[in-house]
């Protein structure tokens, strides 16, 4: 432990600012600027020093000063031929190449080339793409001129000029060229940047900020796995609590709700009780190459034809409809969502639309199937109208099945057209027609959740402006709702809409928590082709005021009386009082740029017009520092935005060497939604070491629950086999539902909230800072129960003794209810154990979260 206090102090020093720890520096040095094509030119910029401009040393190497944020993560956020200006002013300006394709090329600007400003793709060649940008200053004129080539069709060069980096003059072919980057040899081979002669300081600030990323990421990636080593001679830990009973903070009374994305099938084939895939055959190949309108849907027998028409539907927006022709005894099955899963003696409540074209006289006979033919339960349609007319049945199975299917069937020859072919269990969740999946739903109910964020993240605002997540879409009979594309790679039948949302937030007693797109599409899109004009293009601001009343209608079809034209809707769809919605997310993991700010306050502005009693949530980009960071908080300080939404994922080390990260924030600035967060490990699996990481995070955010007002992990669902993101909270097939190890730390932690946090003393027998940091603790008063509740996180492998003036506040402190959650690092099957103790005298379990609940004297 000494060596690591004095490695620490000595990087304190060295980070302090102070004027030198030599004497003989340099006044000036030169610096390398460049990028590679290593991790297929993901890893951005990097920096080389040198004094001789022949031994060079790169700053890492391999360390990012700017990364590109272009495109989708994986297939591009790329940066290409990075080229660095200084401009007469100091300030550092950087373009790049994004791709071969787009006609856009990338700006950031730094003072120090350690901290940049918001990165910005200007649409300059709109047939044509951007390679090997340069920029050139003008200073008779004080104009900039970024140039460069492209190679669609003939190669030629362009050049546009600017003042600001933000308006730009329509690109102009030229032949001459801005002079050409370096070539420096570095220890890794030959690369291509540009030179520049630097003082000293700035060489320095470039390595020290390199060495303090190094550091805290060393830190960050401790693992349990090491604990061996780690605490080879740990014993006989002992720790004491005093607590300050009178030293309390009122705290949120929504601190753990839950976060419903539509992703590794959630919805559909998930919560969403509907058994019948593709009912409205709406599947496409736009949505993956291998599906289409029959997808999941098959001819009976031989003799029975299946086409997909659309001609005179039952809506517009459910435009393909099935014609089947057979013989008697012919029709079509539909295999569900991986089979139907079916229990005995329960109904299942069946409809679908059916007319017969012909007039003829058409009888349906419609059967559940096992997986060898047998019929389970069936019932029967007699004669089809010529018109679209929607039947409504009821079936019982006979038999508990987990791969049935639904088979139609003509009981004469002739032709049928079907469509919305729909099959839900009776027992919904709280028995609601067009319902949820009752153990499904049930098993997030027992987290006992205080909100509800909803429909998603990047669901919400799409894979490019076409895919927006419109909630006007999502309402109103099934036959009329507008499905769409998933940005995960699915279809969204939209039969989960937003009525549905707000229905389940009542039936869960917990706030509802919209969140639309903030004008712009998922910062996972692009421009151009690779998703239909996406990322950072924006809404049309021709198109931005339609957009706003869309979500001020919102607010009206949650909270309008019946007599308002949204809230009559909302009672037509069968609840006539309002949901009372108070808060609503704008944005998600956006890229906090010009375009975006722009319609951001535009829609903020609105709603503070229009609805003060909305409390809007803002988005802080999707990690806890970097450029979005900064700019989403400095957004909410300008804008006075009451809340702003954080995200990151981090590994368990994060969690233990940033227990302070809430401490630090003010007061008096917006209040923080931790919209989504998780501990990852490499195996991206939840286990004991990232179930307690996240528990011990849990206990820093109790203690400082005055400014982080809600949280909720992400994401929550995954139907196993179908997972675009690991890990989940809860994992479900179309039988089972299996929570995981970090679900009980969820459900702990919701079941056992209070409203004020009462401050207490930690000391321990042992000196060393990493036995302290991982021993957690909070203290809350639950004062609608009167009782305490004491949360103690161990991740230790070794048992911590305990001692406390705890007792002195309890009723009966020798029989005291207490559950503990424990296992190996490794566990993905731990599950809490409920027990008793004695105030006076228990111990902390290797590797454990207690959570001990009491009566308070009085």
């Amino acid at each position: 432990m000494r060596k690591v206090v004095i490695s620490f102090f000595v990087l304190c020093l060295f980070f302090s600012g102070q004027s030198s720890l030599f004497a003989n520096e340099p006044d000036s040095a030169y610096i390398f600027v460049y990028g590679t094509a290593k991790n297929n030119y993901h890893n951005g910029l990097h920096v080389a020093w040198s004094l001789d401009k022949h031994t060079w040393h790169p700053v890492g190497p391999e360390h990012s000063f700017v990364k590109s944020d272009y495109g989708p993560w994986g297939a591009e956020k790329k940066m290409f031929d990075p080229f660095l200006f200084r401009a007469p002013d100091g300030t550092w300006h950087c373009v790049w190449s994004l791709n071969n394709e787009d006609g856009a090329f990338a700006h950031a600007s730094s003072s120090d080339l350690v901290t940049w400003s918001r990165q910005s793709y200007p649409l300059v060649l709109s047939n044509g793409n951007c390679l090997e940008p340069m920029i050139a200053y003008d200073d008779t004129n004080d104009v900039y001129t970024i140039s460069w080539t492209s190679n669609k069709g003939q190669k030629q060069a362009y050049f546009v000029t600017t003042k600001d980096f933000k308006h730009y003059s329509a690109a102009k072919k030229t032949t001459s060229f801005l002079p050409k980057k370096e070539k420096v040899t570095l220890p890794d081979g030959e690369q291509s940047g540009t030179l520049h002669k630097v003082a000293w300081h700035t060489v320095d600030n470039i390595i020290k900020a390199q060495q303090l990323a190094a550091y805290k990421a060393k830190l960050n990636s401790e693992r349990m796995t090491d604990d061996g080593q780690r605490f080879h001679d740990l014993k006989d830990v002992k720790a004491t609590i005093n607590v300050r009973k009178d030293d309390t903070r009122q705290i949120s009374d929504l601190l753990v709700g839950i976060f419903f994305e539509d992703i590794n099938y959630a919805a559909d084939g998930g919560l969403y009780a509907e058994l019948i895939q593709n009912r409205g055959f709406e599947y496409a190949p736009d949505i993956r190459k291998e599906w289409n309108s029959l997808t999941a849907w098959n001819a009976y027998d031989a003799h029975s034809k299946l086409s997909i028409d659309t001609v005179s539907p039952i809506h517009i927006n459910n435009k393909h409809y099935v014609t089947l022709e057979a013989t008697a005894g012919g029709g079509l099955a539909n295999e569900g969502f991986g089979g139907i899963a079916v229990r005995a003696n329960e109904k299942y409540n069946l409809s679908l639309f059916a007319r017969a074209p012909d007039a003829n006289t058409v009888n349906l006979q419609i059967r559940l199937e096992d997986a060898n033919g047998k019929a389970i339960g069936q019932t029967t349609i007699k004669g089809l109208s010529k018109t679209w007319k929607k039947h409504e049945l009821t079936l019982t199975s006979s038999a508990t099945v987990k791969n049935a299917r639904l088979v139609i069937q003509l009981q004469q020859a002739g032709k049928v057209n079907l469509d919305m072919v729909s099959l839900f269990p009776e027992n919904t969740f709280r028995n609601h027609k067009n319902g949820l999946r009752a153990d499904l739903a049930q098993t997030i109910a027992d987290m006992k959740p205080r909100f509800v964020r909803f429909p998603g993240g990047c669901v919400a605002h799409g894979n490019g402006i076409d895919n927006i997540y419109h909630w006007k879409h999502t309402i109103g009979p099934l036959e009329a709702r507008k499905h769409q594309r998933n940005i995960w790679g699915y279809h969204q039948s939209y039969g989960l809409g937003y009525f549905e949302y707000f229905q389940f937030c009542e039936d869960l007693g917990a706030e509802p928590i919209p969140v639309v797109a903030a004008g712009v599409p998922c910062q996972n899109s692009a421009h151009n082709g690779h998703a239909l004009a996406g990322q950072q293009c924006g809404i049309p601001m021709e198109e931005m005021g339609d957009y706003v009343q869309d979500i001020l209608d919102l607010i009206e079809y949650a909270n309008g009386g019946v007599n308002t034209v949204w809230g009559k809707k909302r009672a037509e769809a069968g609840h006539p009082e309002p949901f009372n919605l108070k808060y609503i997310g704008v944005g998600n993991e956006d890229l906090i740029t010009d375009i975006f700010e722009e319609r951001f306050t535009m829609i903020y502005n609105a709603i503070k017009e229009k609805h003060p009693e909305i409390h809007v949530i803002g988005t802080a980009g999707p990690f806890y520092e970097g450029t979005d960071y900064i700019e989403g908080w400095k957004l909410a300080s300008t804008l006075q935005i009451p809340y702003m939404d954080e995200h990151y994922y981090n590994p368990p080390g994060w969690y233990i060497h940033n227990q302070d990260f809430y401490d630090k924030y003010d007061r008096s600035n917006a209040k923080v939604y931790l919209g989504e967060y998780a501990a990852h490990i490499p195996s991206r699996a939840s286990t004991i070491e990232t179930a307690l990481a996240e528990a011990l995070h849990l206990c820093n955010i109790e203690r400082n629950g005055d400014i982080v007002a809600m949280t909720s992990y992400a994401p929550l669902l995954a139907k196993t086999g179908n997972t675009q993101w690991n890990p989940d909270l809860i994992y479900f097939d179309n039988t089972e539902v299996n929570p995981t190890v970090g679900y009980y730390v969820q459900q702990l932690f919701g079941q056992h909230a209070g409203n004020a946090y009462i401050f207490s003393d930690l000391q321990l027998n042992n000196s060393d800072d990493n036995v302290r940091k991982r021993i957690g603790k909070s203290i809350v008063r639950d004062e609608v129960s009167g009782d305490i509740i004491l949360k103690l996180v161990n991740l230790l492998p070794v048992e911590v003794a305990m001692a406390s003036d705890i007792s002195e506040l309890a009723v009966d402190s020798e029989n005291v209810k207490a559950t503990i959650l424990s296992g190996t690092p490794a566990d993905k099957d731990a599950k809490p154990i409920d027990t008793k103790i004695d105030l006076n005298n228990f111990k902390l379990q290797p590797y454990s979260l207690t959570v001990i609940r009491f009566k308070e004297k009085k």
